[in-house]
């Protein structure tokens, strides 16, 4: 049985973690490299750090906060945001990511998928995908794109098979309705994406208390949970630590990577 991973995602703006709710009214948490230092000594499985200005600002990423945070954490680490082409990649890859995150620029351009997965194998690539349910497709989940302020027109279930089939080695479904709600993933997008692509899926946004995360891993087969607002934001009604998450898990039944004392 695969190890469920618990992946720390931060939204980052000019080096500083932020917080959203449904991707608006950010407010100001922590230094990027900081925190990232601290879910790393808590024994967090994952980052993925996003850029969430870098498409909508025309820039590229943010490759120092990218640099600094590689020299204090030792776990897997992905990167998104502002990457355009395959020289962004190697750049970001050579400051210390281990994937690369594609979200809007693979809309725009979806042999990026390819390109990515050809040079540097597609278990480096991961689809990080915006969605709400609008009804307007066939699925009635639609893509956004630039911080979820673009509508595309695209089914997201149509989206993410088609990614797959690009080479993308994994995918991440980020939910506008559910992002920092606290009230839970969207189960029901999950349990349709699993019916169309065969790589592992990731779930974002939505996760409040430790139920989600054990409904989550026991009700769909995500491999991955992306968790923020319990772990870090004062707007949460509480915040748990990594051990308080994976031990809990344990006990019901989920298999995750033990907490080491």
């Amino acid at each position: 049985m695969l190890t469920k991973r618990l992946i720390a995602c931060f939204d980052i703006i000019n080096g500083r973690v932020t917080k959203a709710v449904q991707f608006q009214d950010n407010i100001d948490v922590a230094s990027a490299v900081e925190l990232a230092e601290k879910m790393y000594k808590e024994q967090i499985d994952e980052l993925i750090f996003y850029d969430i200005t870098a498409s909508a600002e025309k820039r590229k990423i943010d490759i120092d906060t990218v640099k600094n945070t590689s020299e204090c954490v030792f776990i897997p680490f992905a990167v998104g945001g502002g990457i355009k082409n395959l020289d962004d990649m190697y750049e970001t890859l050579k400051a210390g990511a281990e994937k690369i995150s594609v979200d809007s620029m693979a809309v725009r351009n979806p042999a990026i998928i390819t390109e990515g997965a050809k040079a540097f194998g597609s278990q480096c690539i991961i689809l990080s995908t915006q969605v709400k349910r609008t009804g307007k497709t066939r699925s009635s989940y639609e893509v956004f794109i630039d911080g979820a302020r673009l509508e595309t027109g695209l089914d997201a279930l149509e989206w993410i098979k088609k990614a797959q089939d690009l080479g993308a080695g994994e995918i991440c479904l980020n939910s506008i309705d559910c992002d920092g709600t606290m009230a839970g993933y969207d189960l029901e997008l999950m349990k349709f994406a699993e019916k169309v692509v065969t790589v592992p899926l990731i779930a974002s946004g939505g996760a409040g208390k430790p139920e989600h995360l054990r409904d989550l891993f026991t009700l769909t087969q995500a491999q991955g949970a992306i968790i923020s607002s319990m772990l870090y934001s004062p707007r949460a009604e509480r915040n748990y630590s990594v051990r308080e998450l994976k031990e809990y898990l344990a006990l019901n039944g989920v298999n995750v990577r033990p907490y080491e004392n």
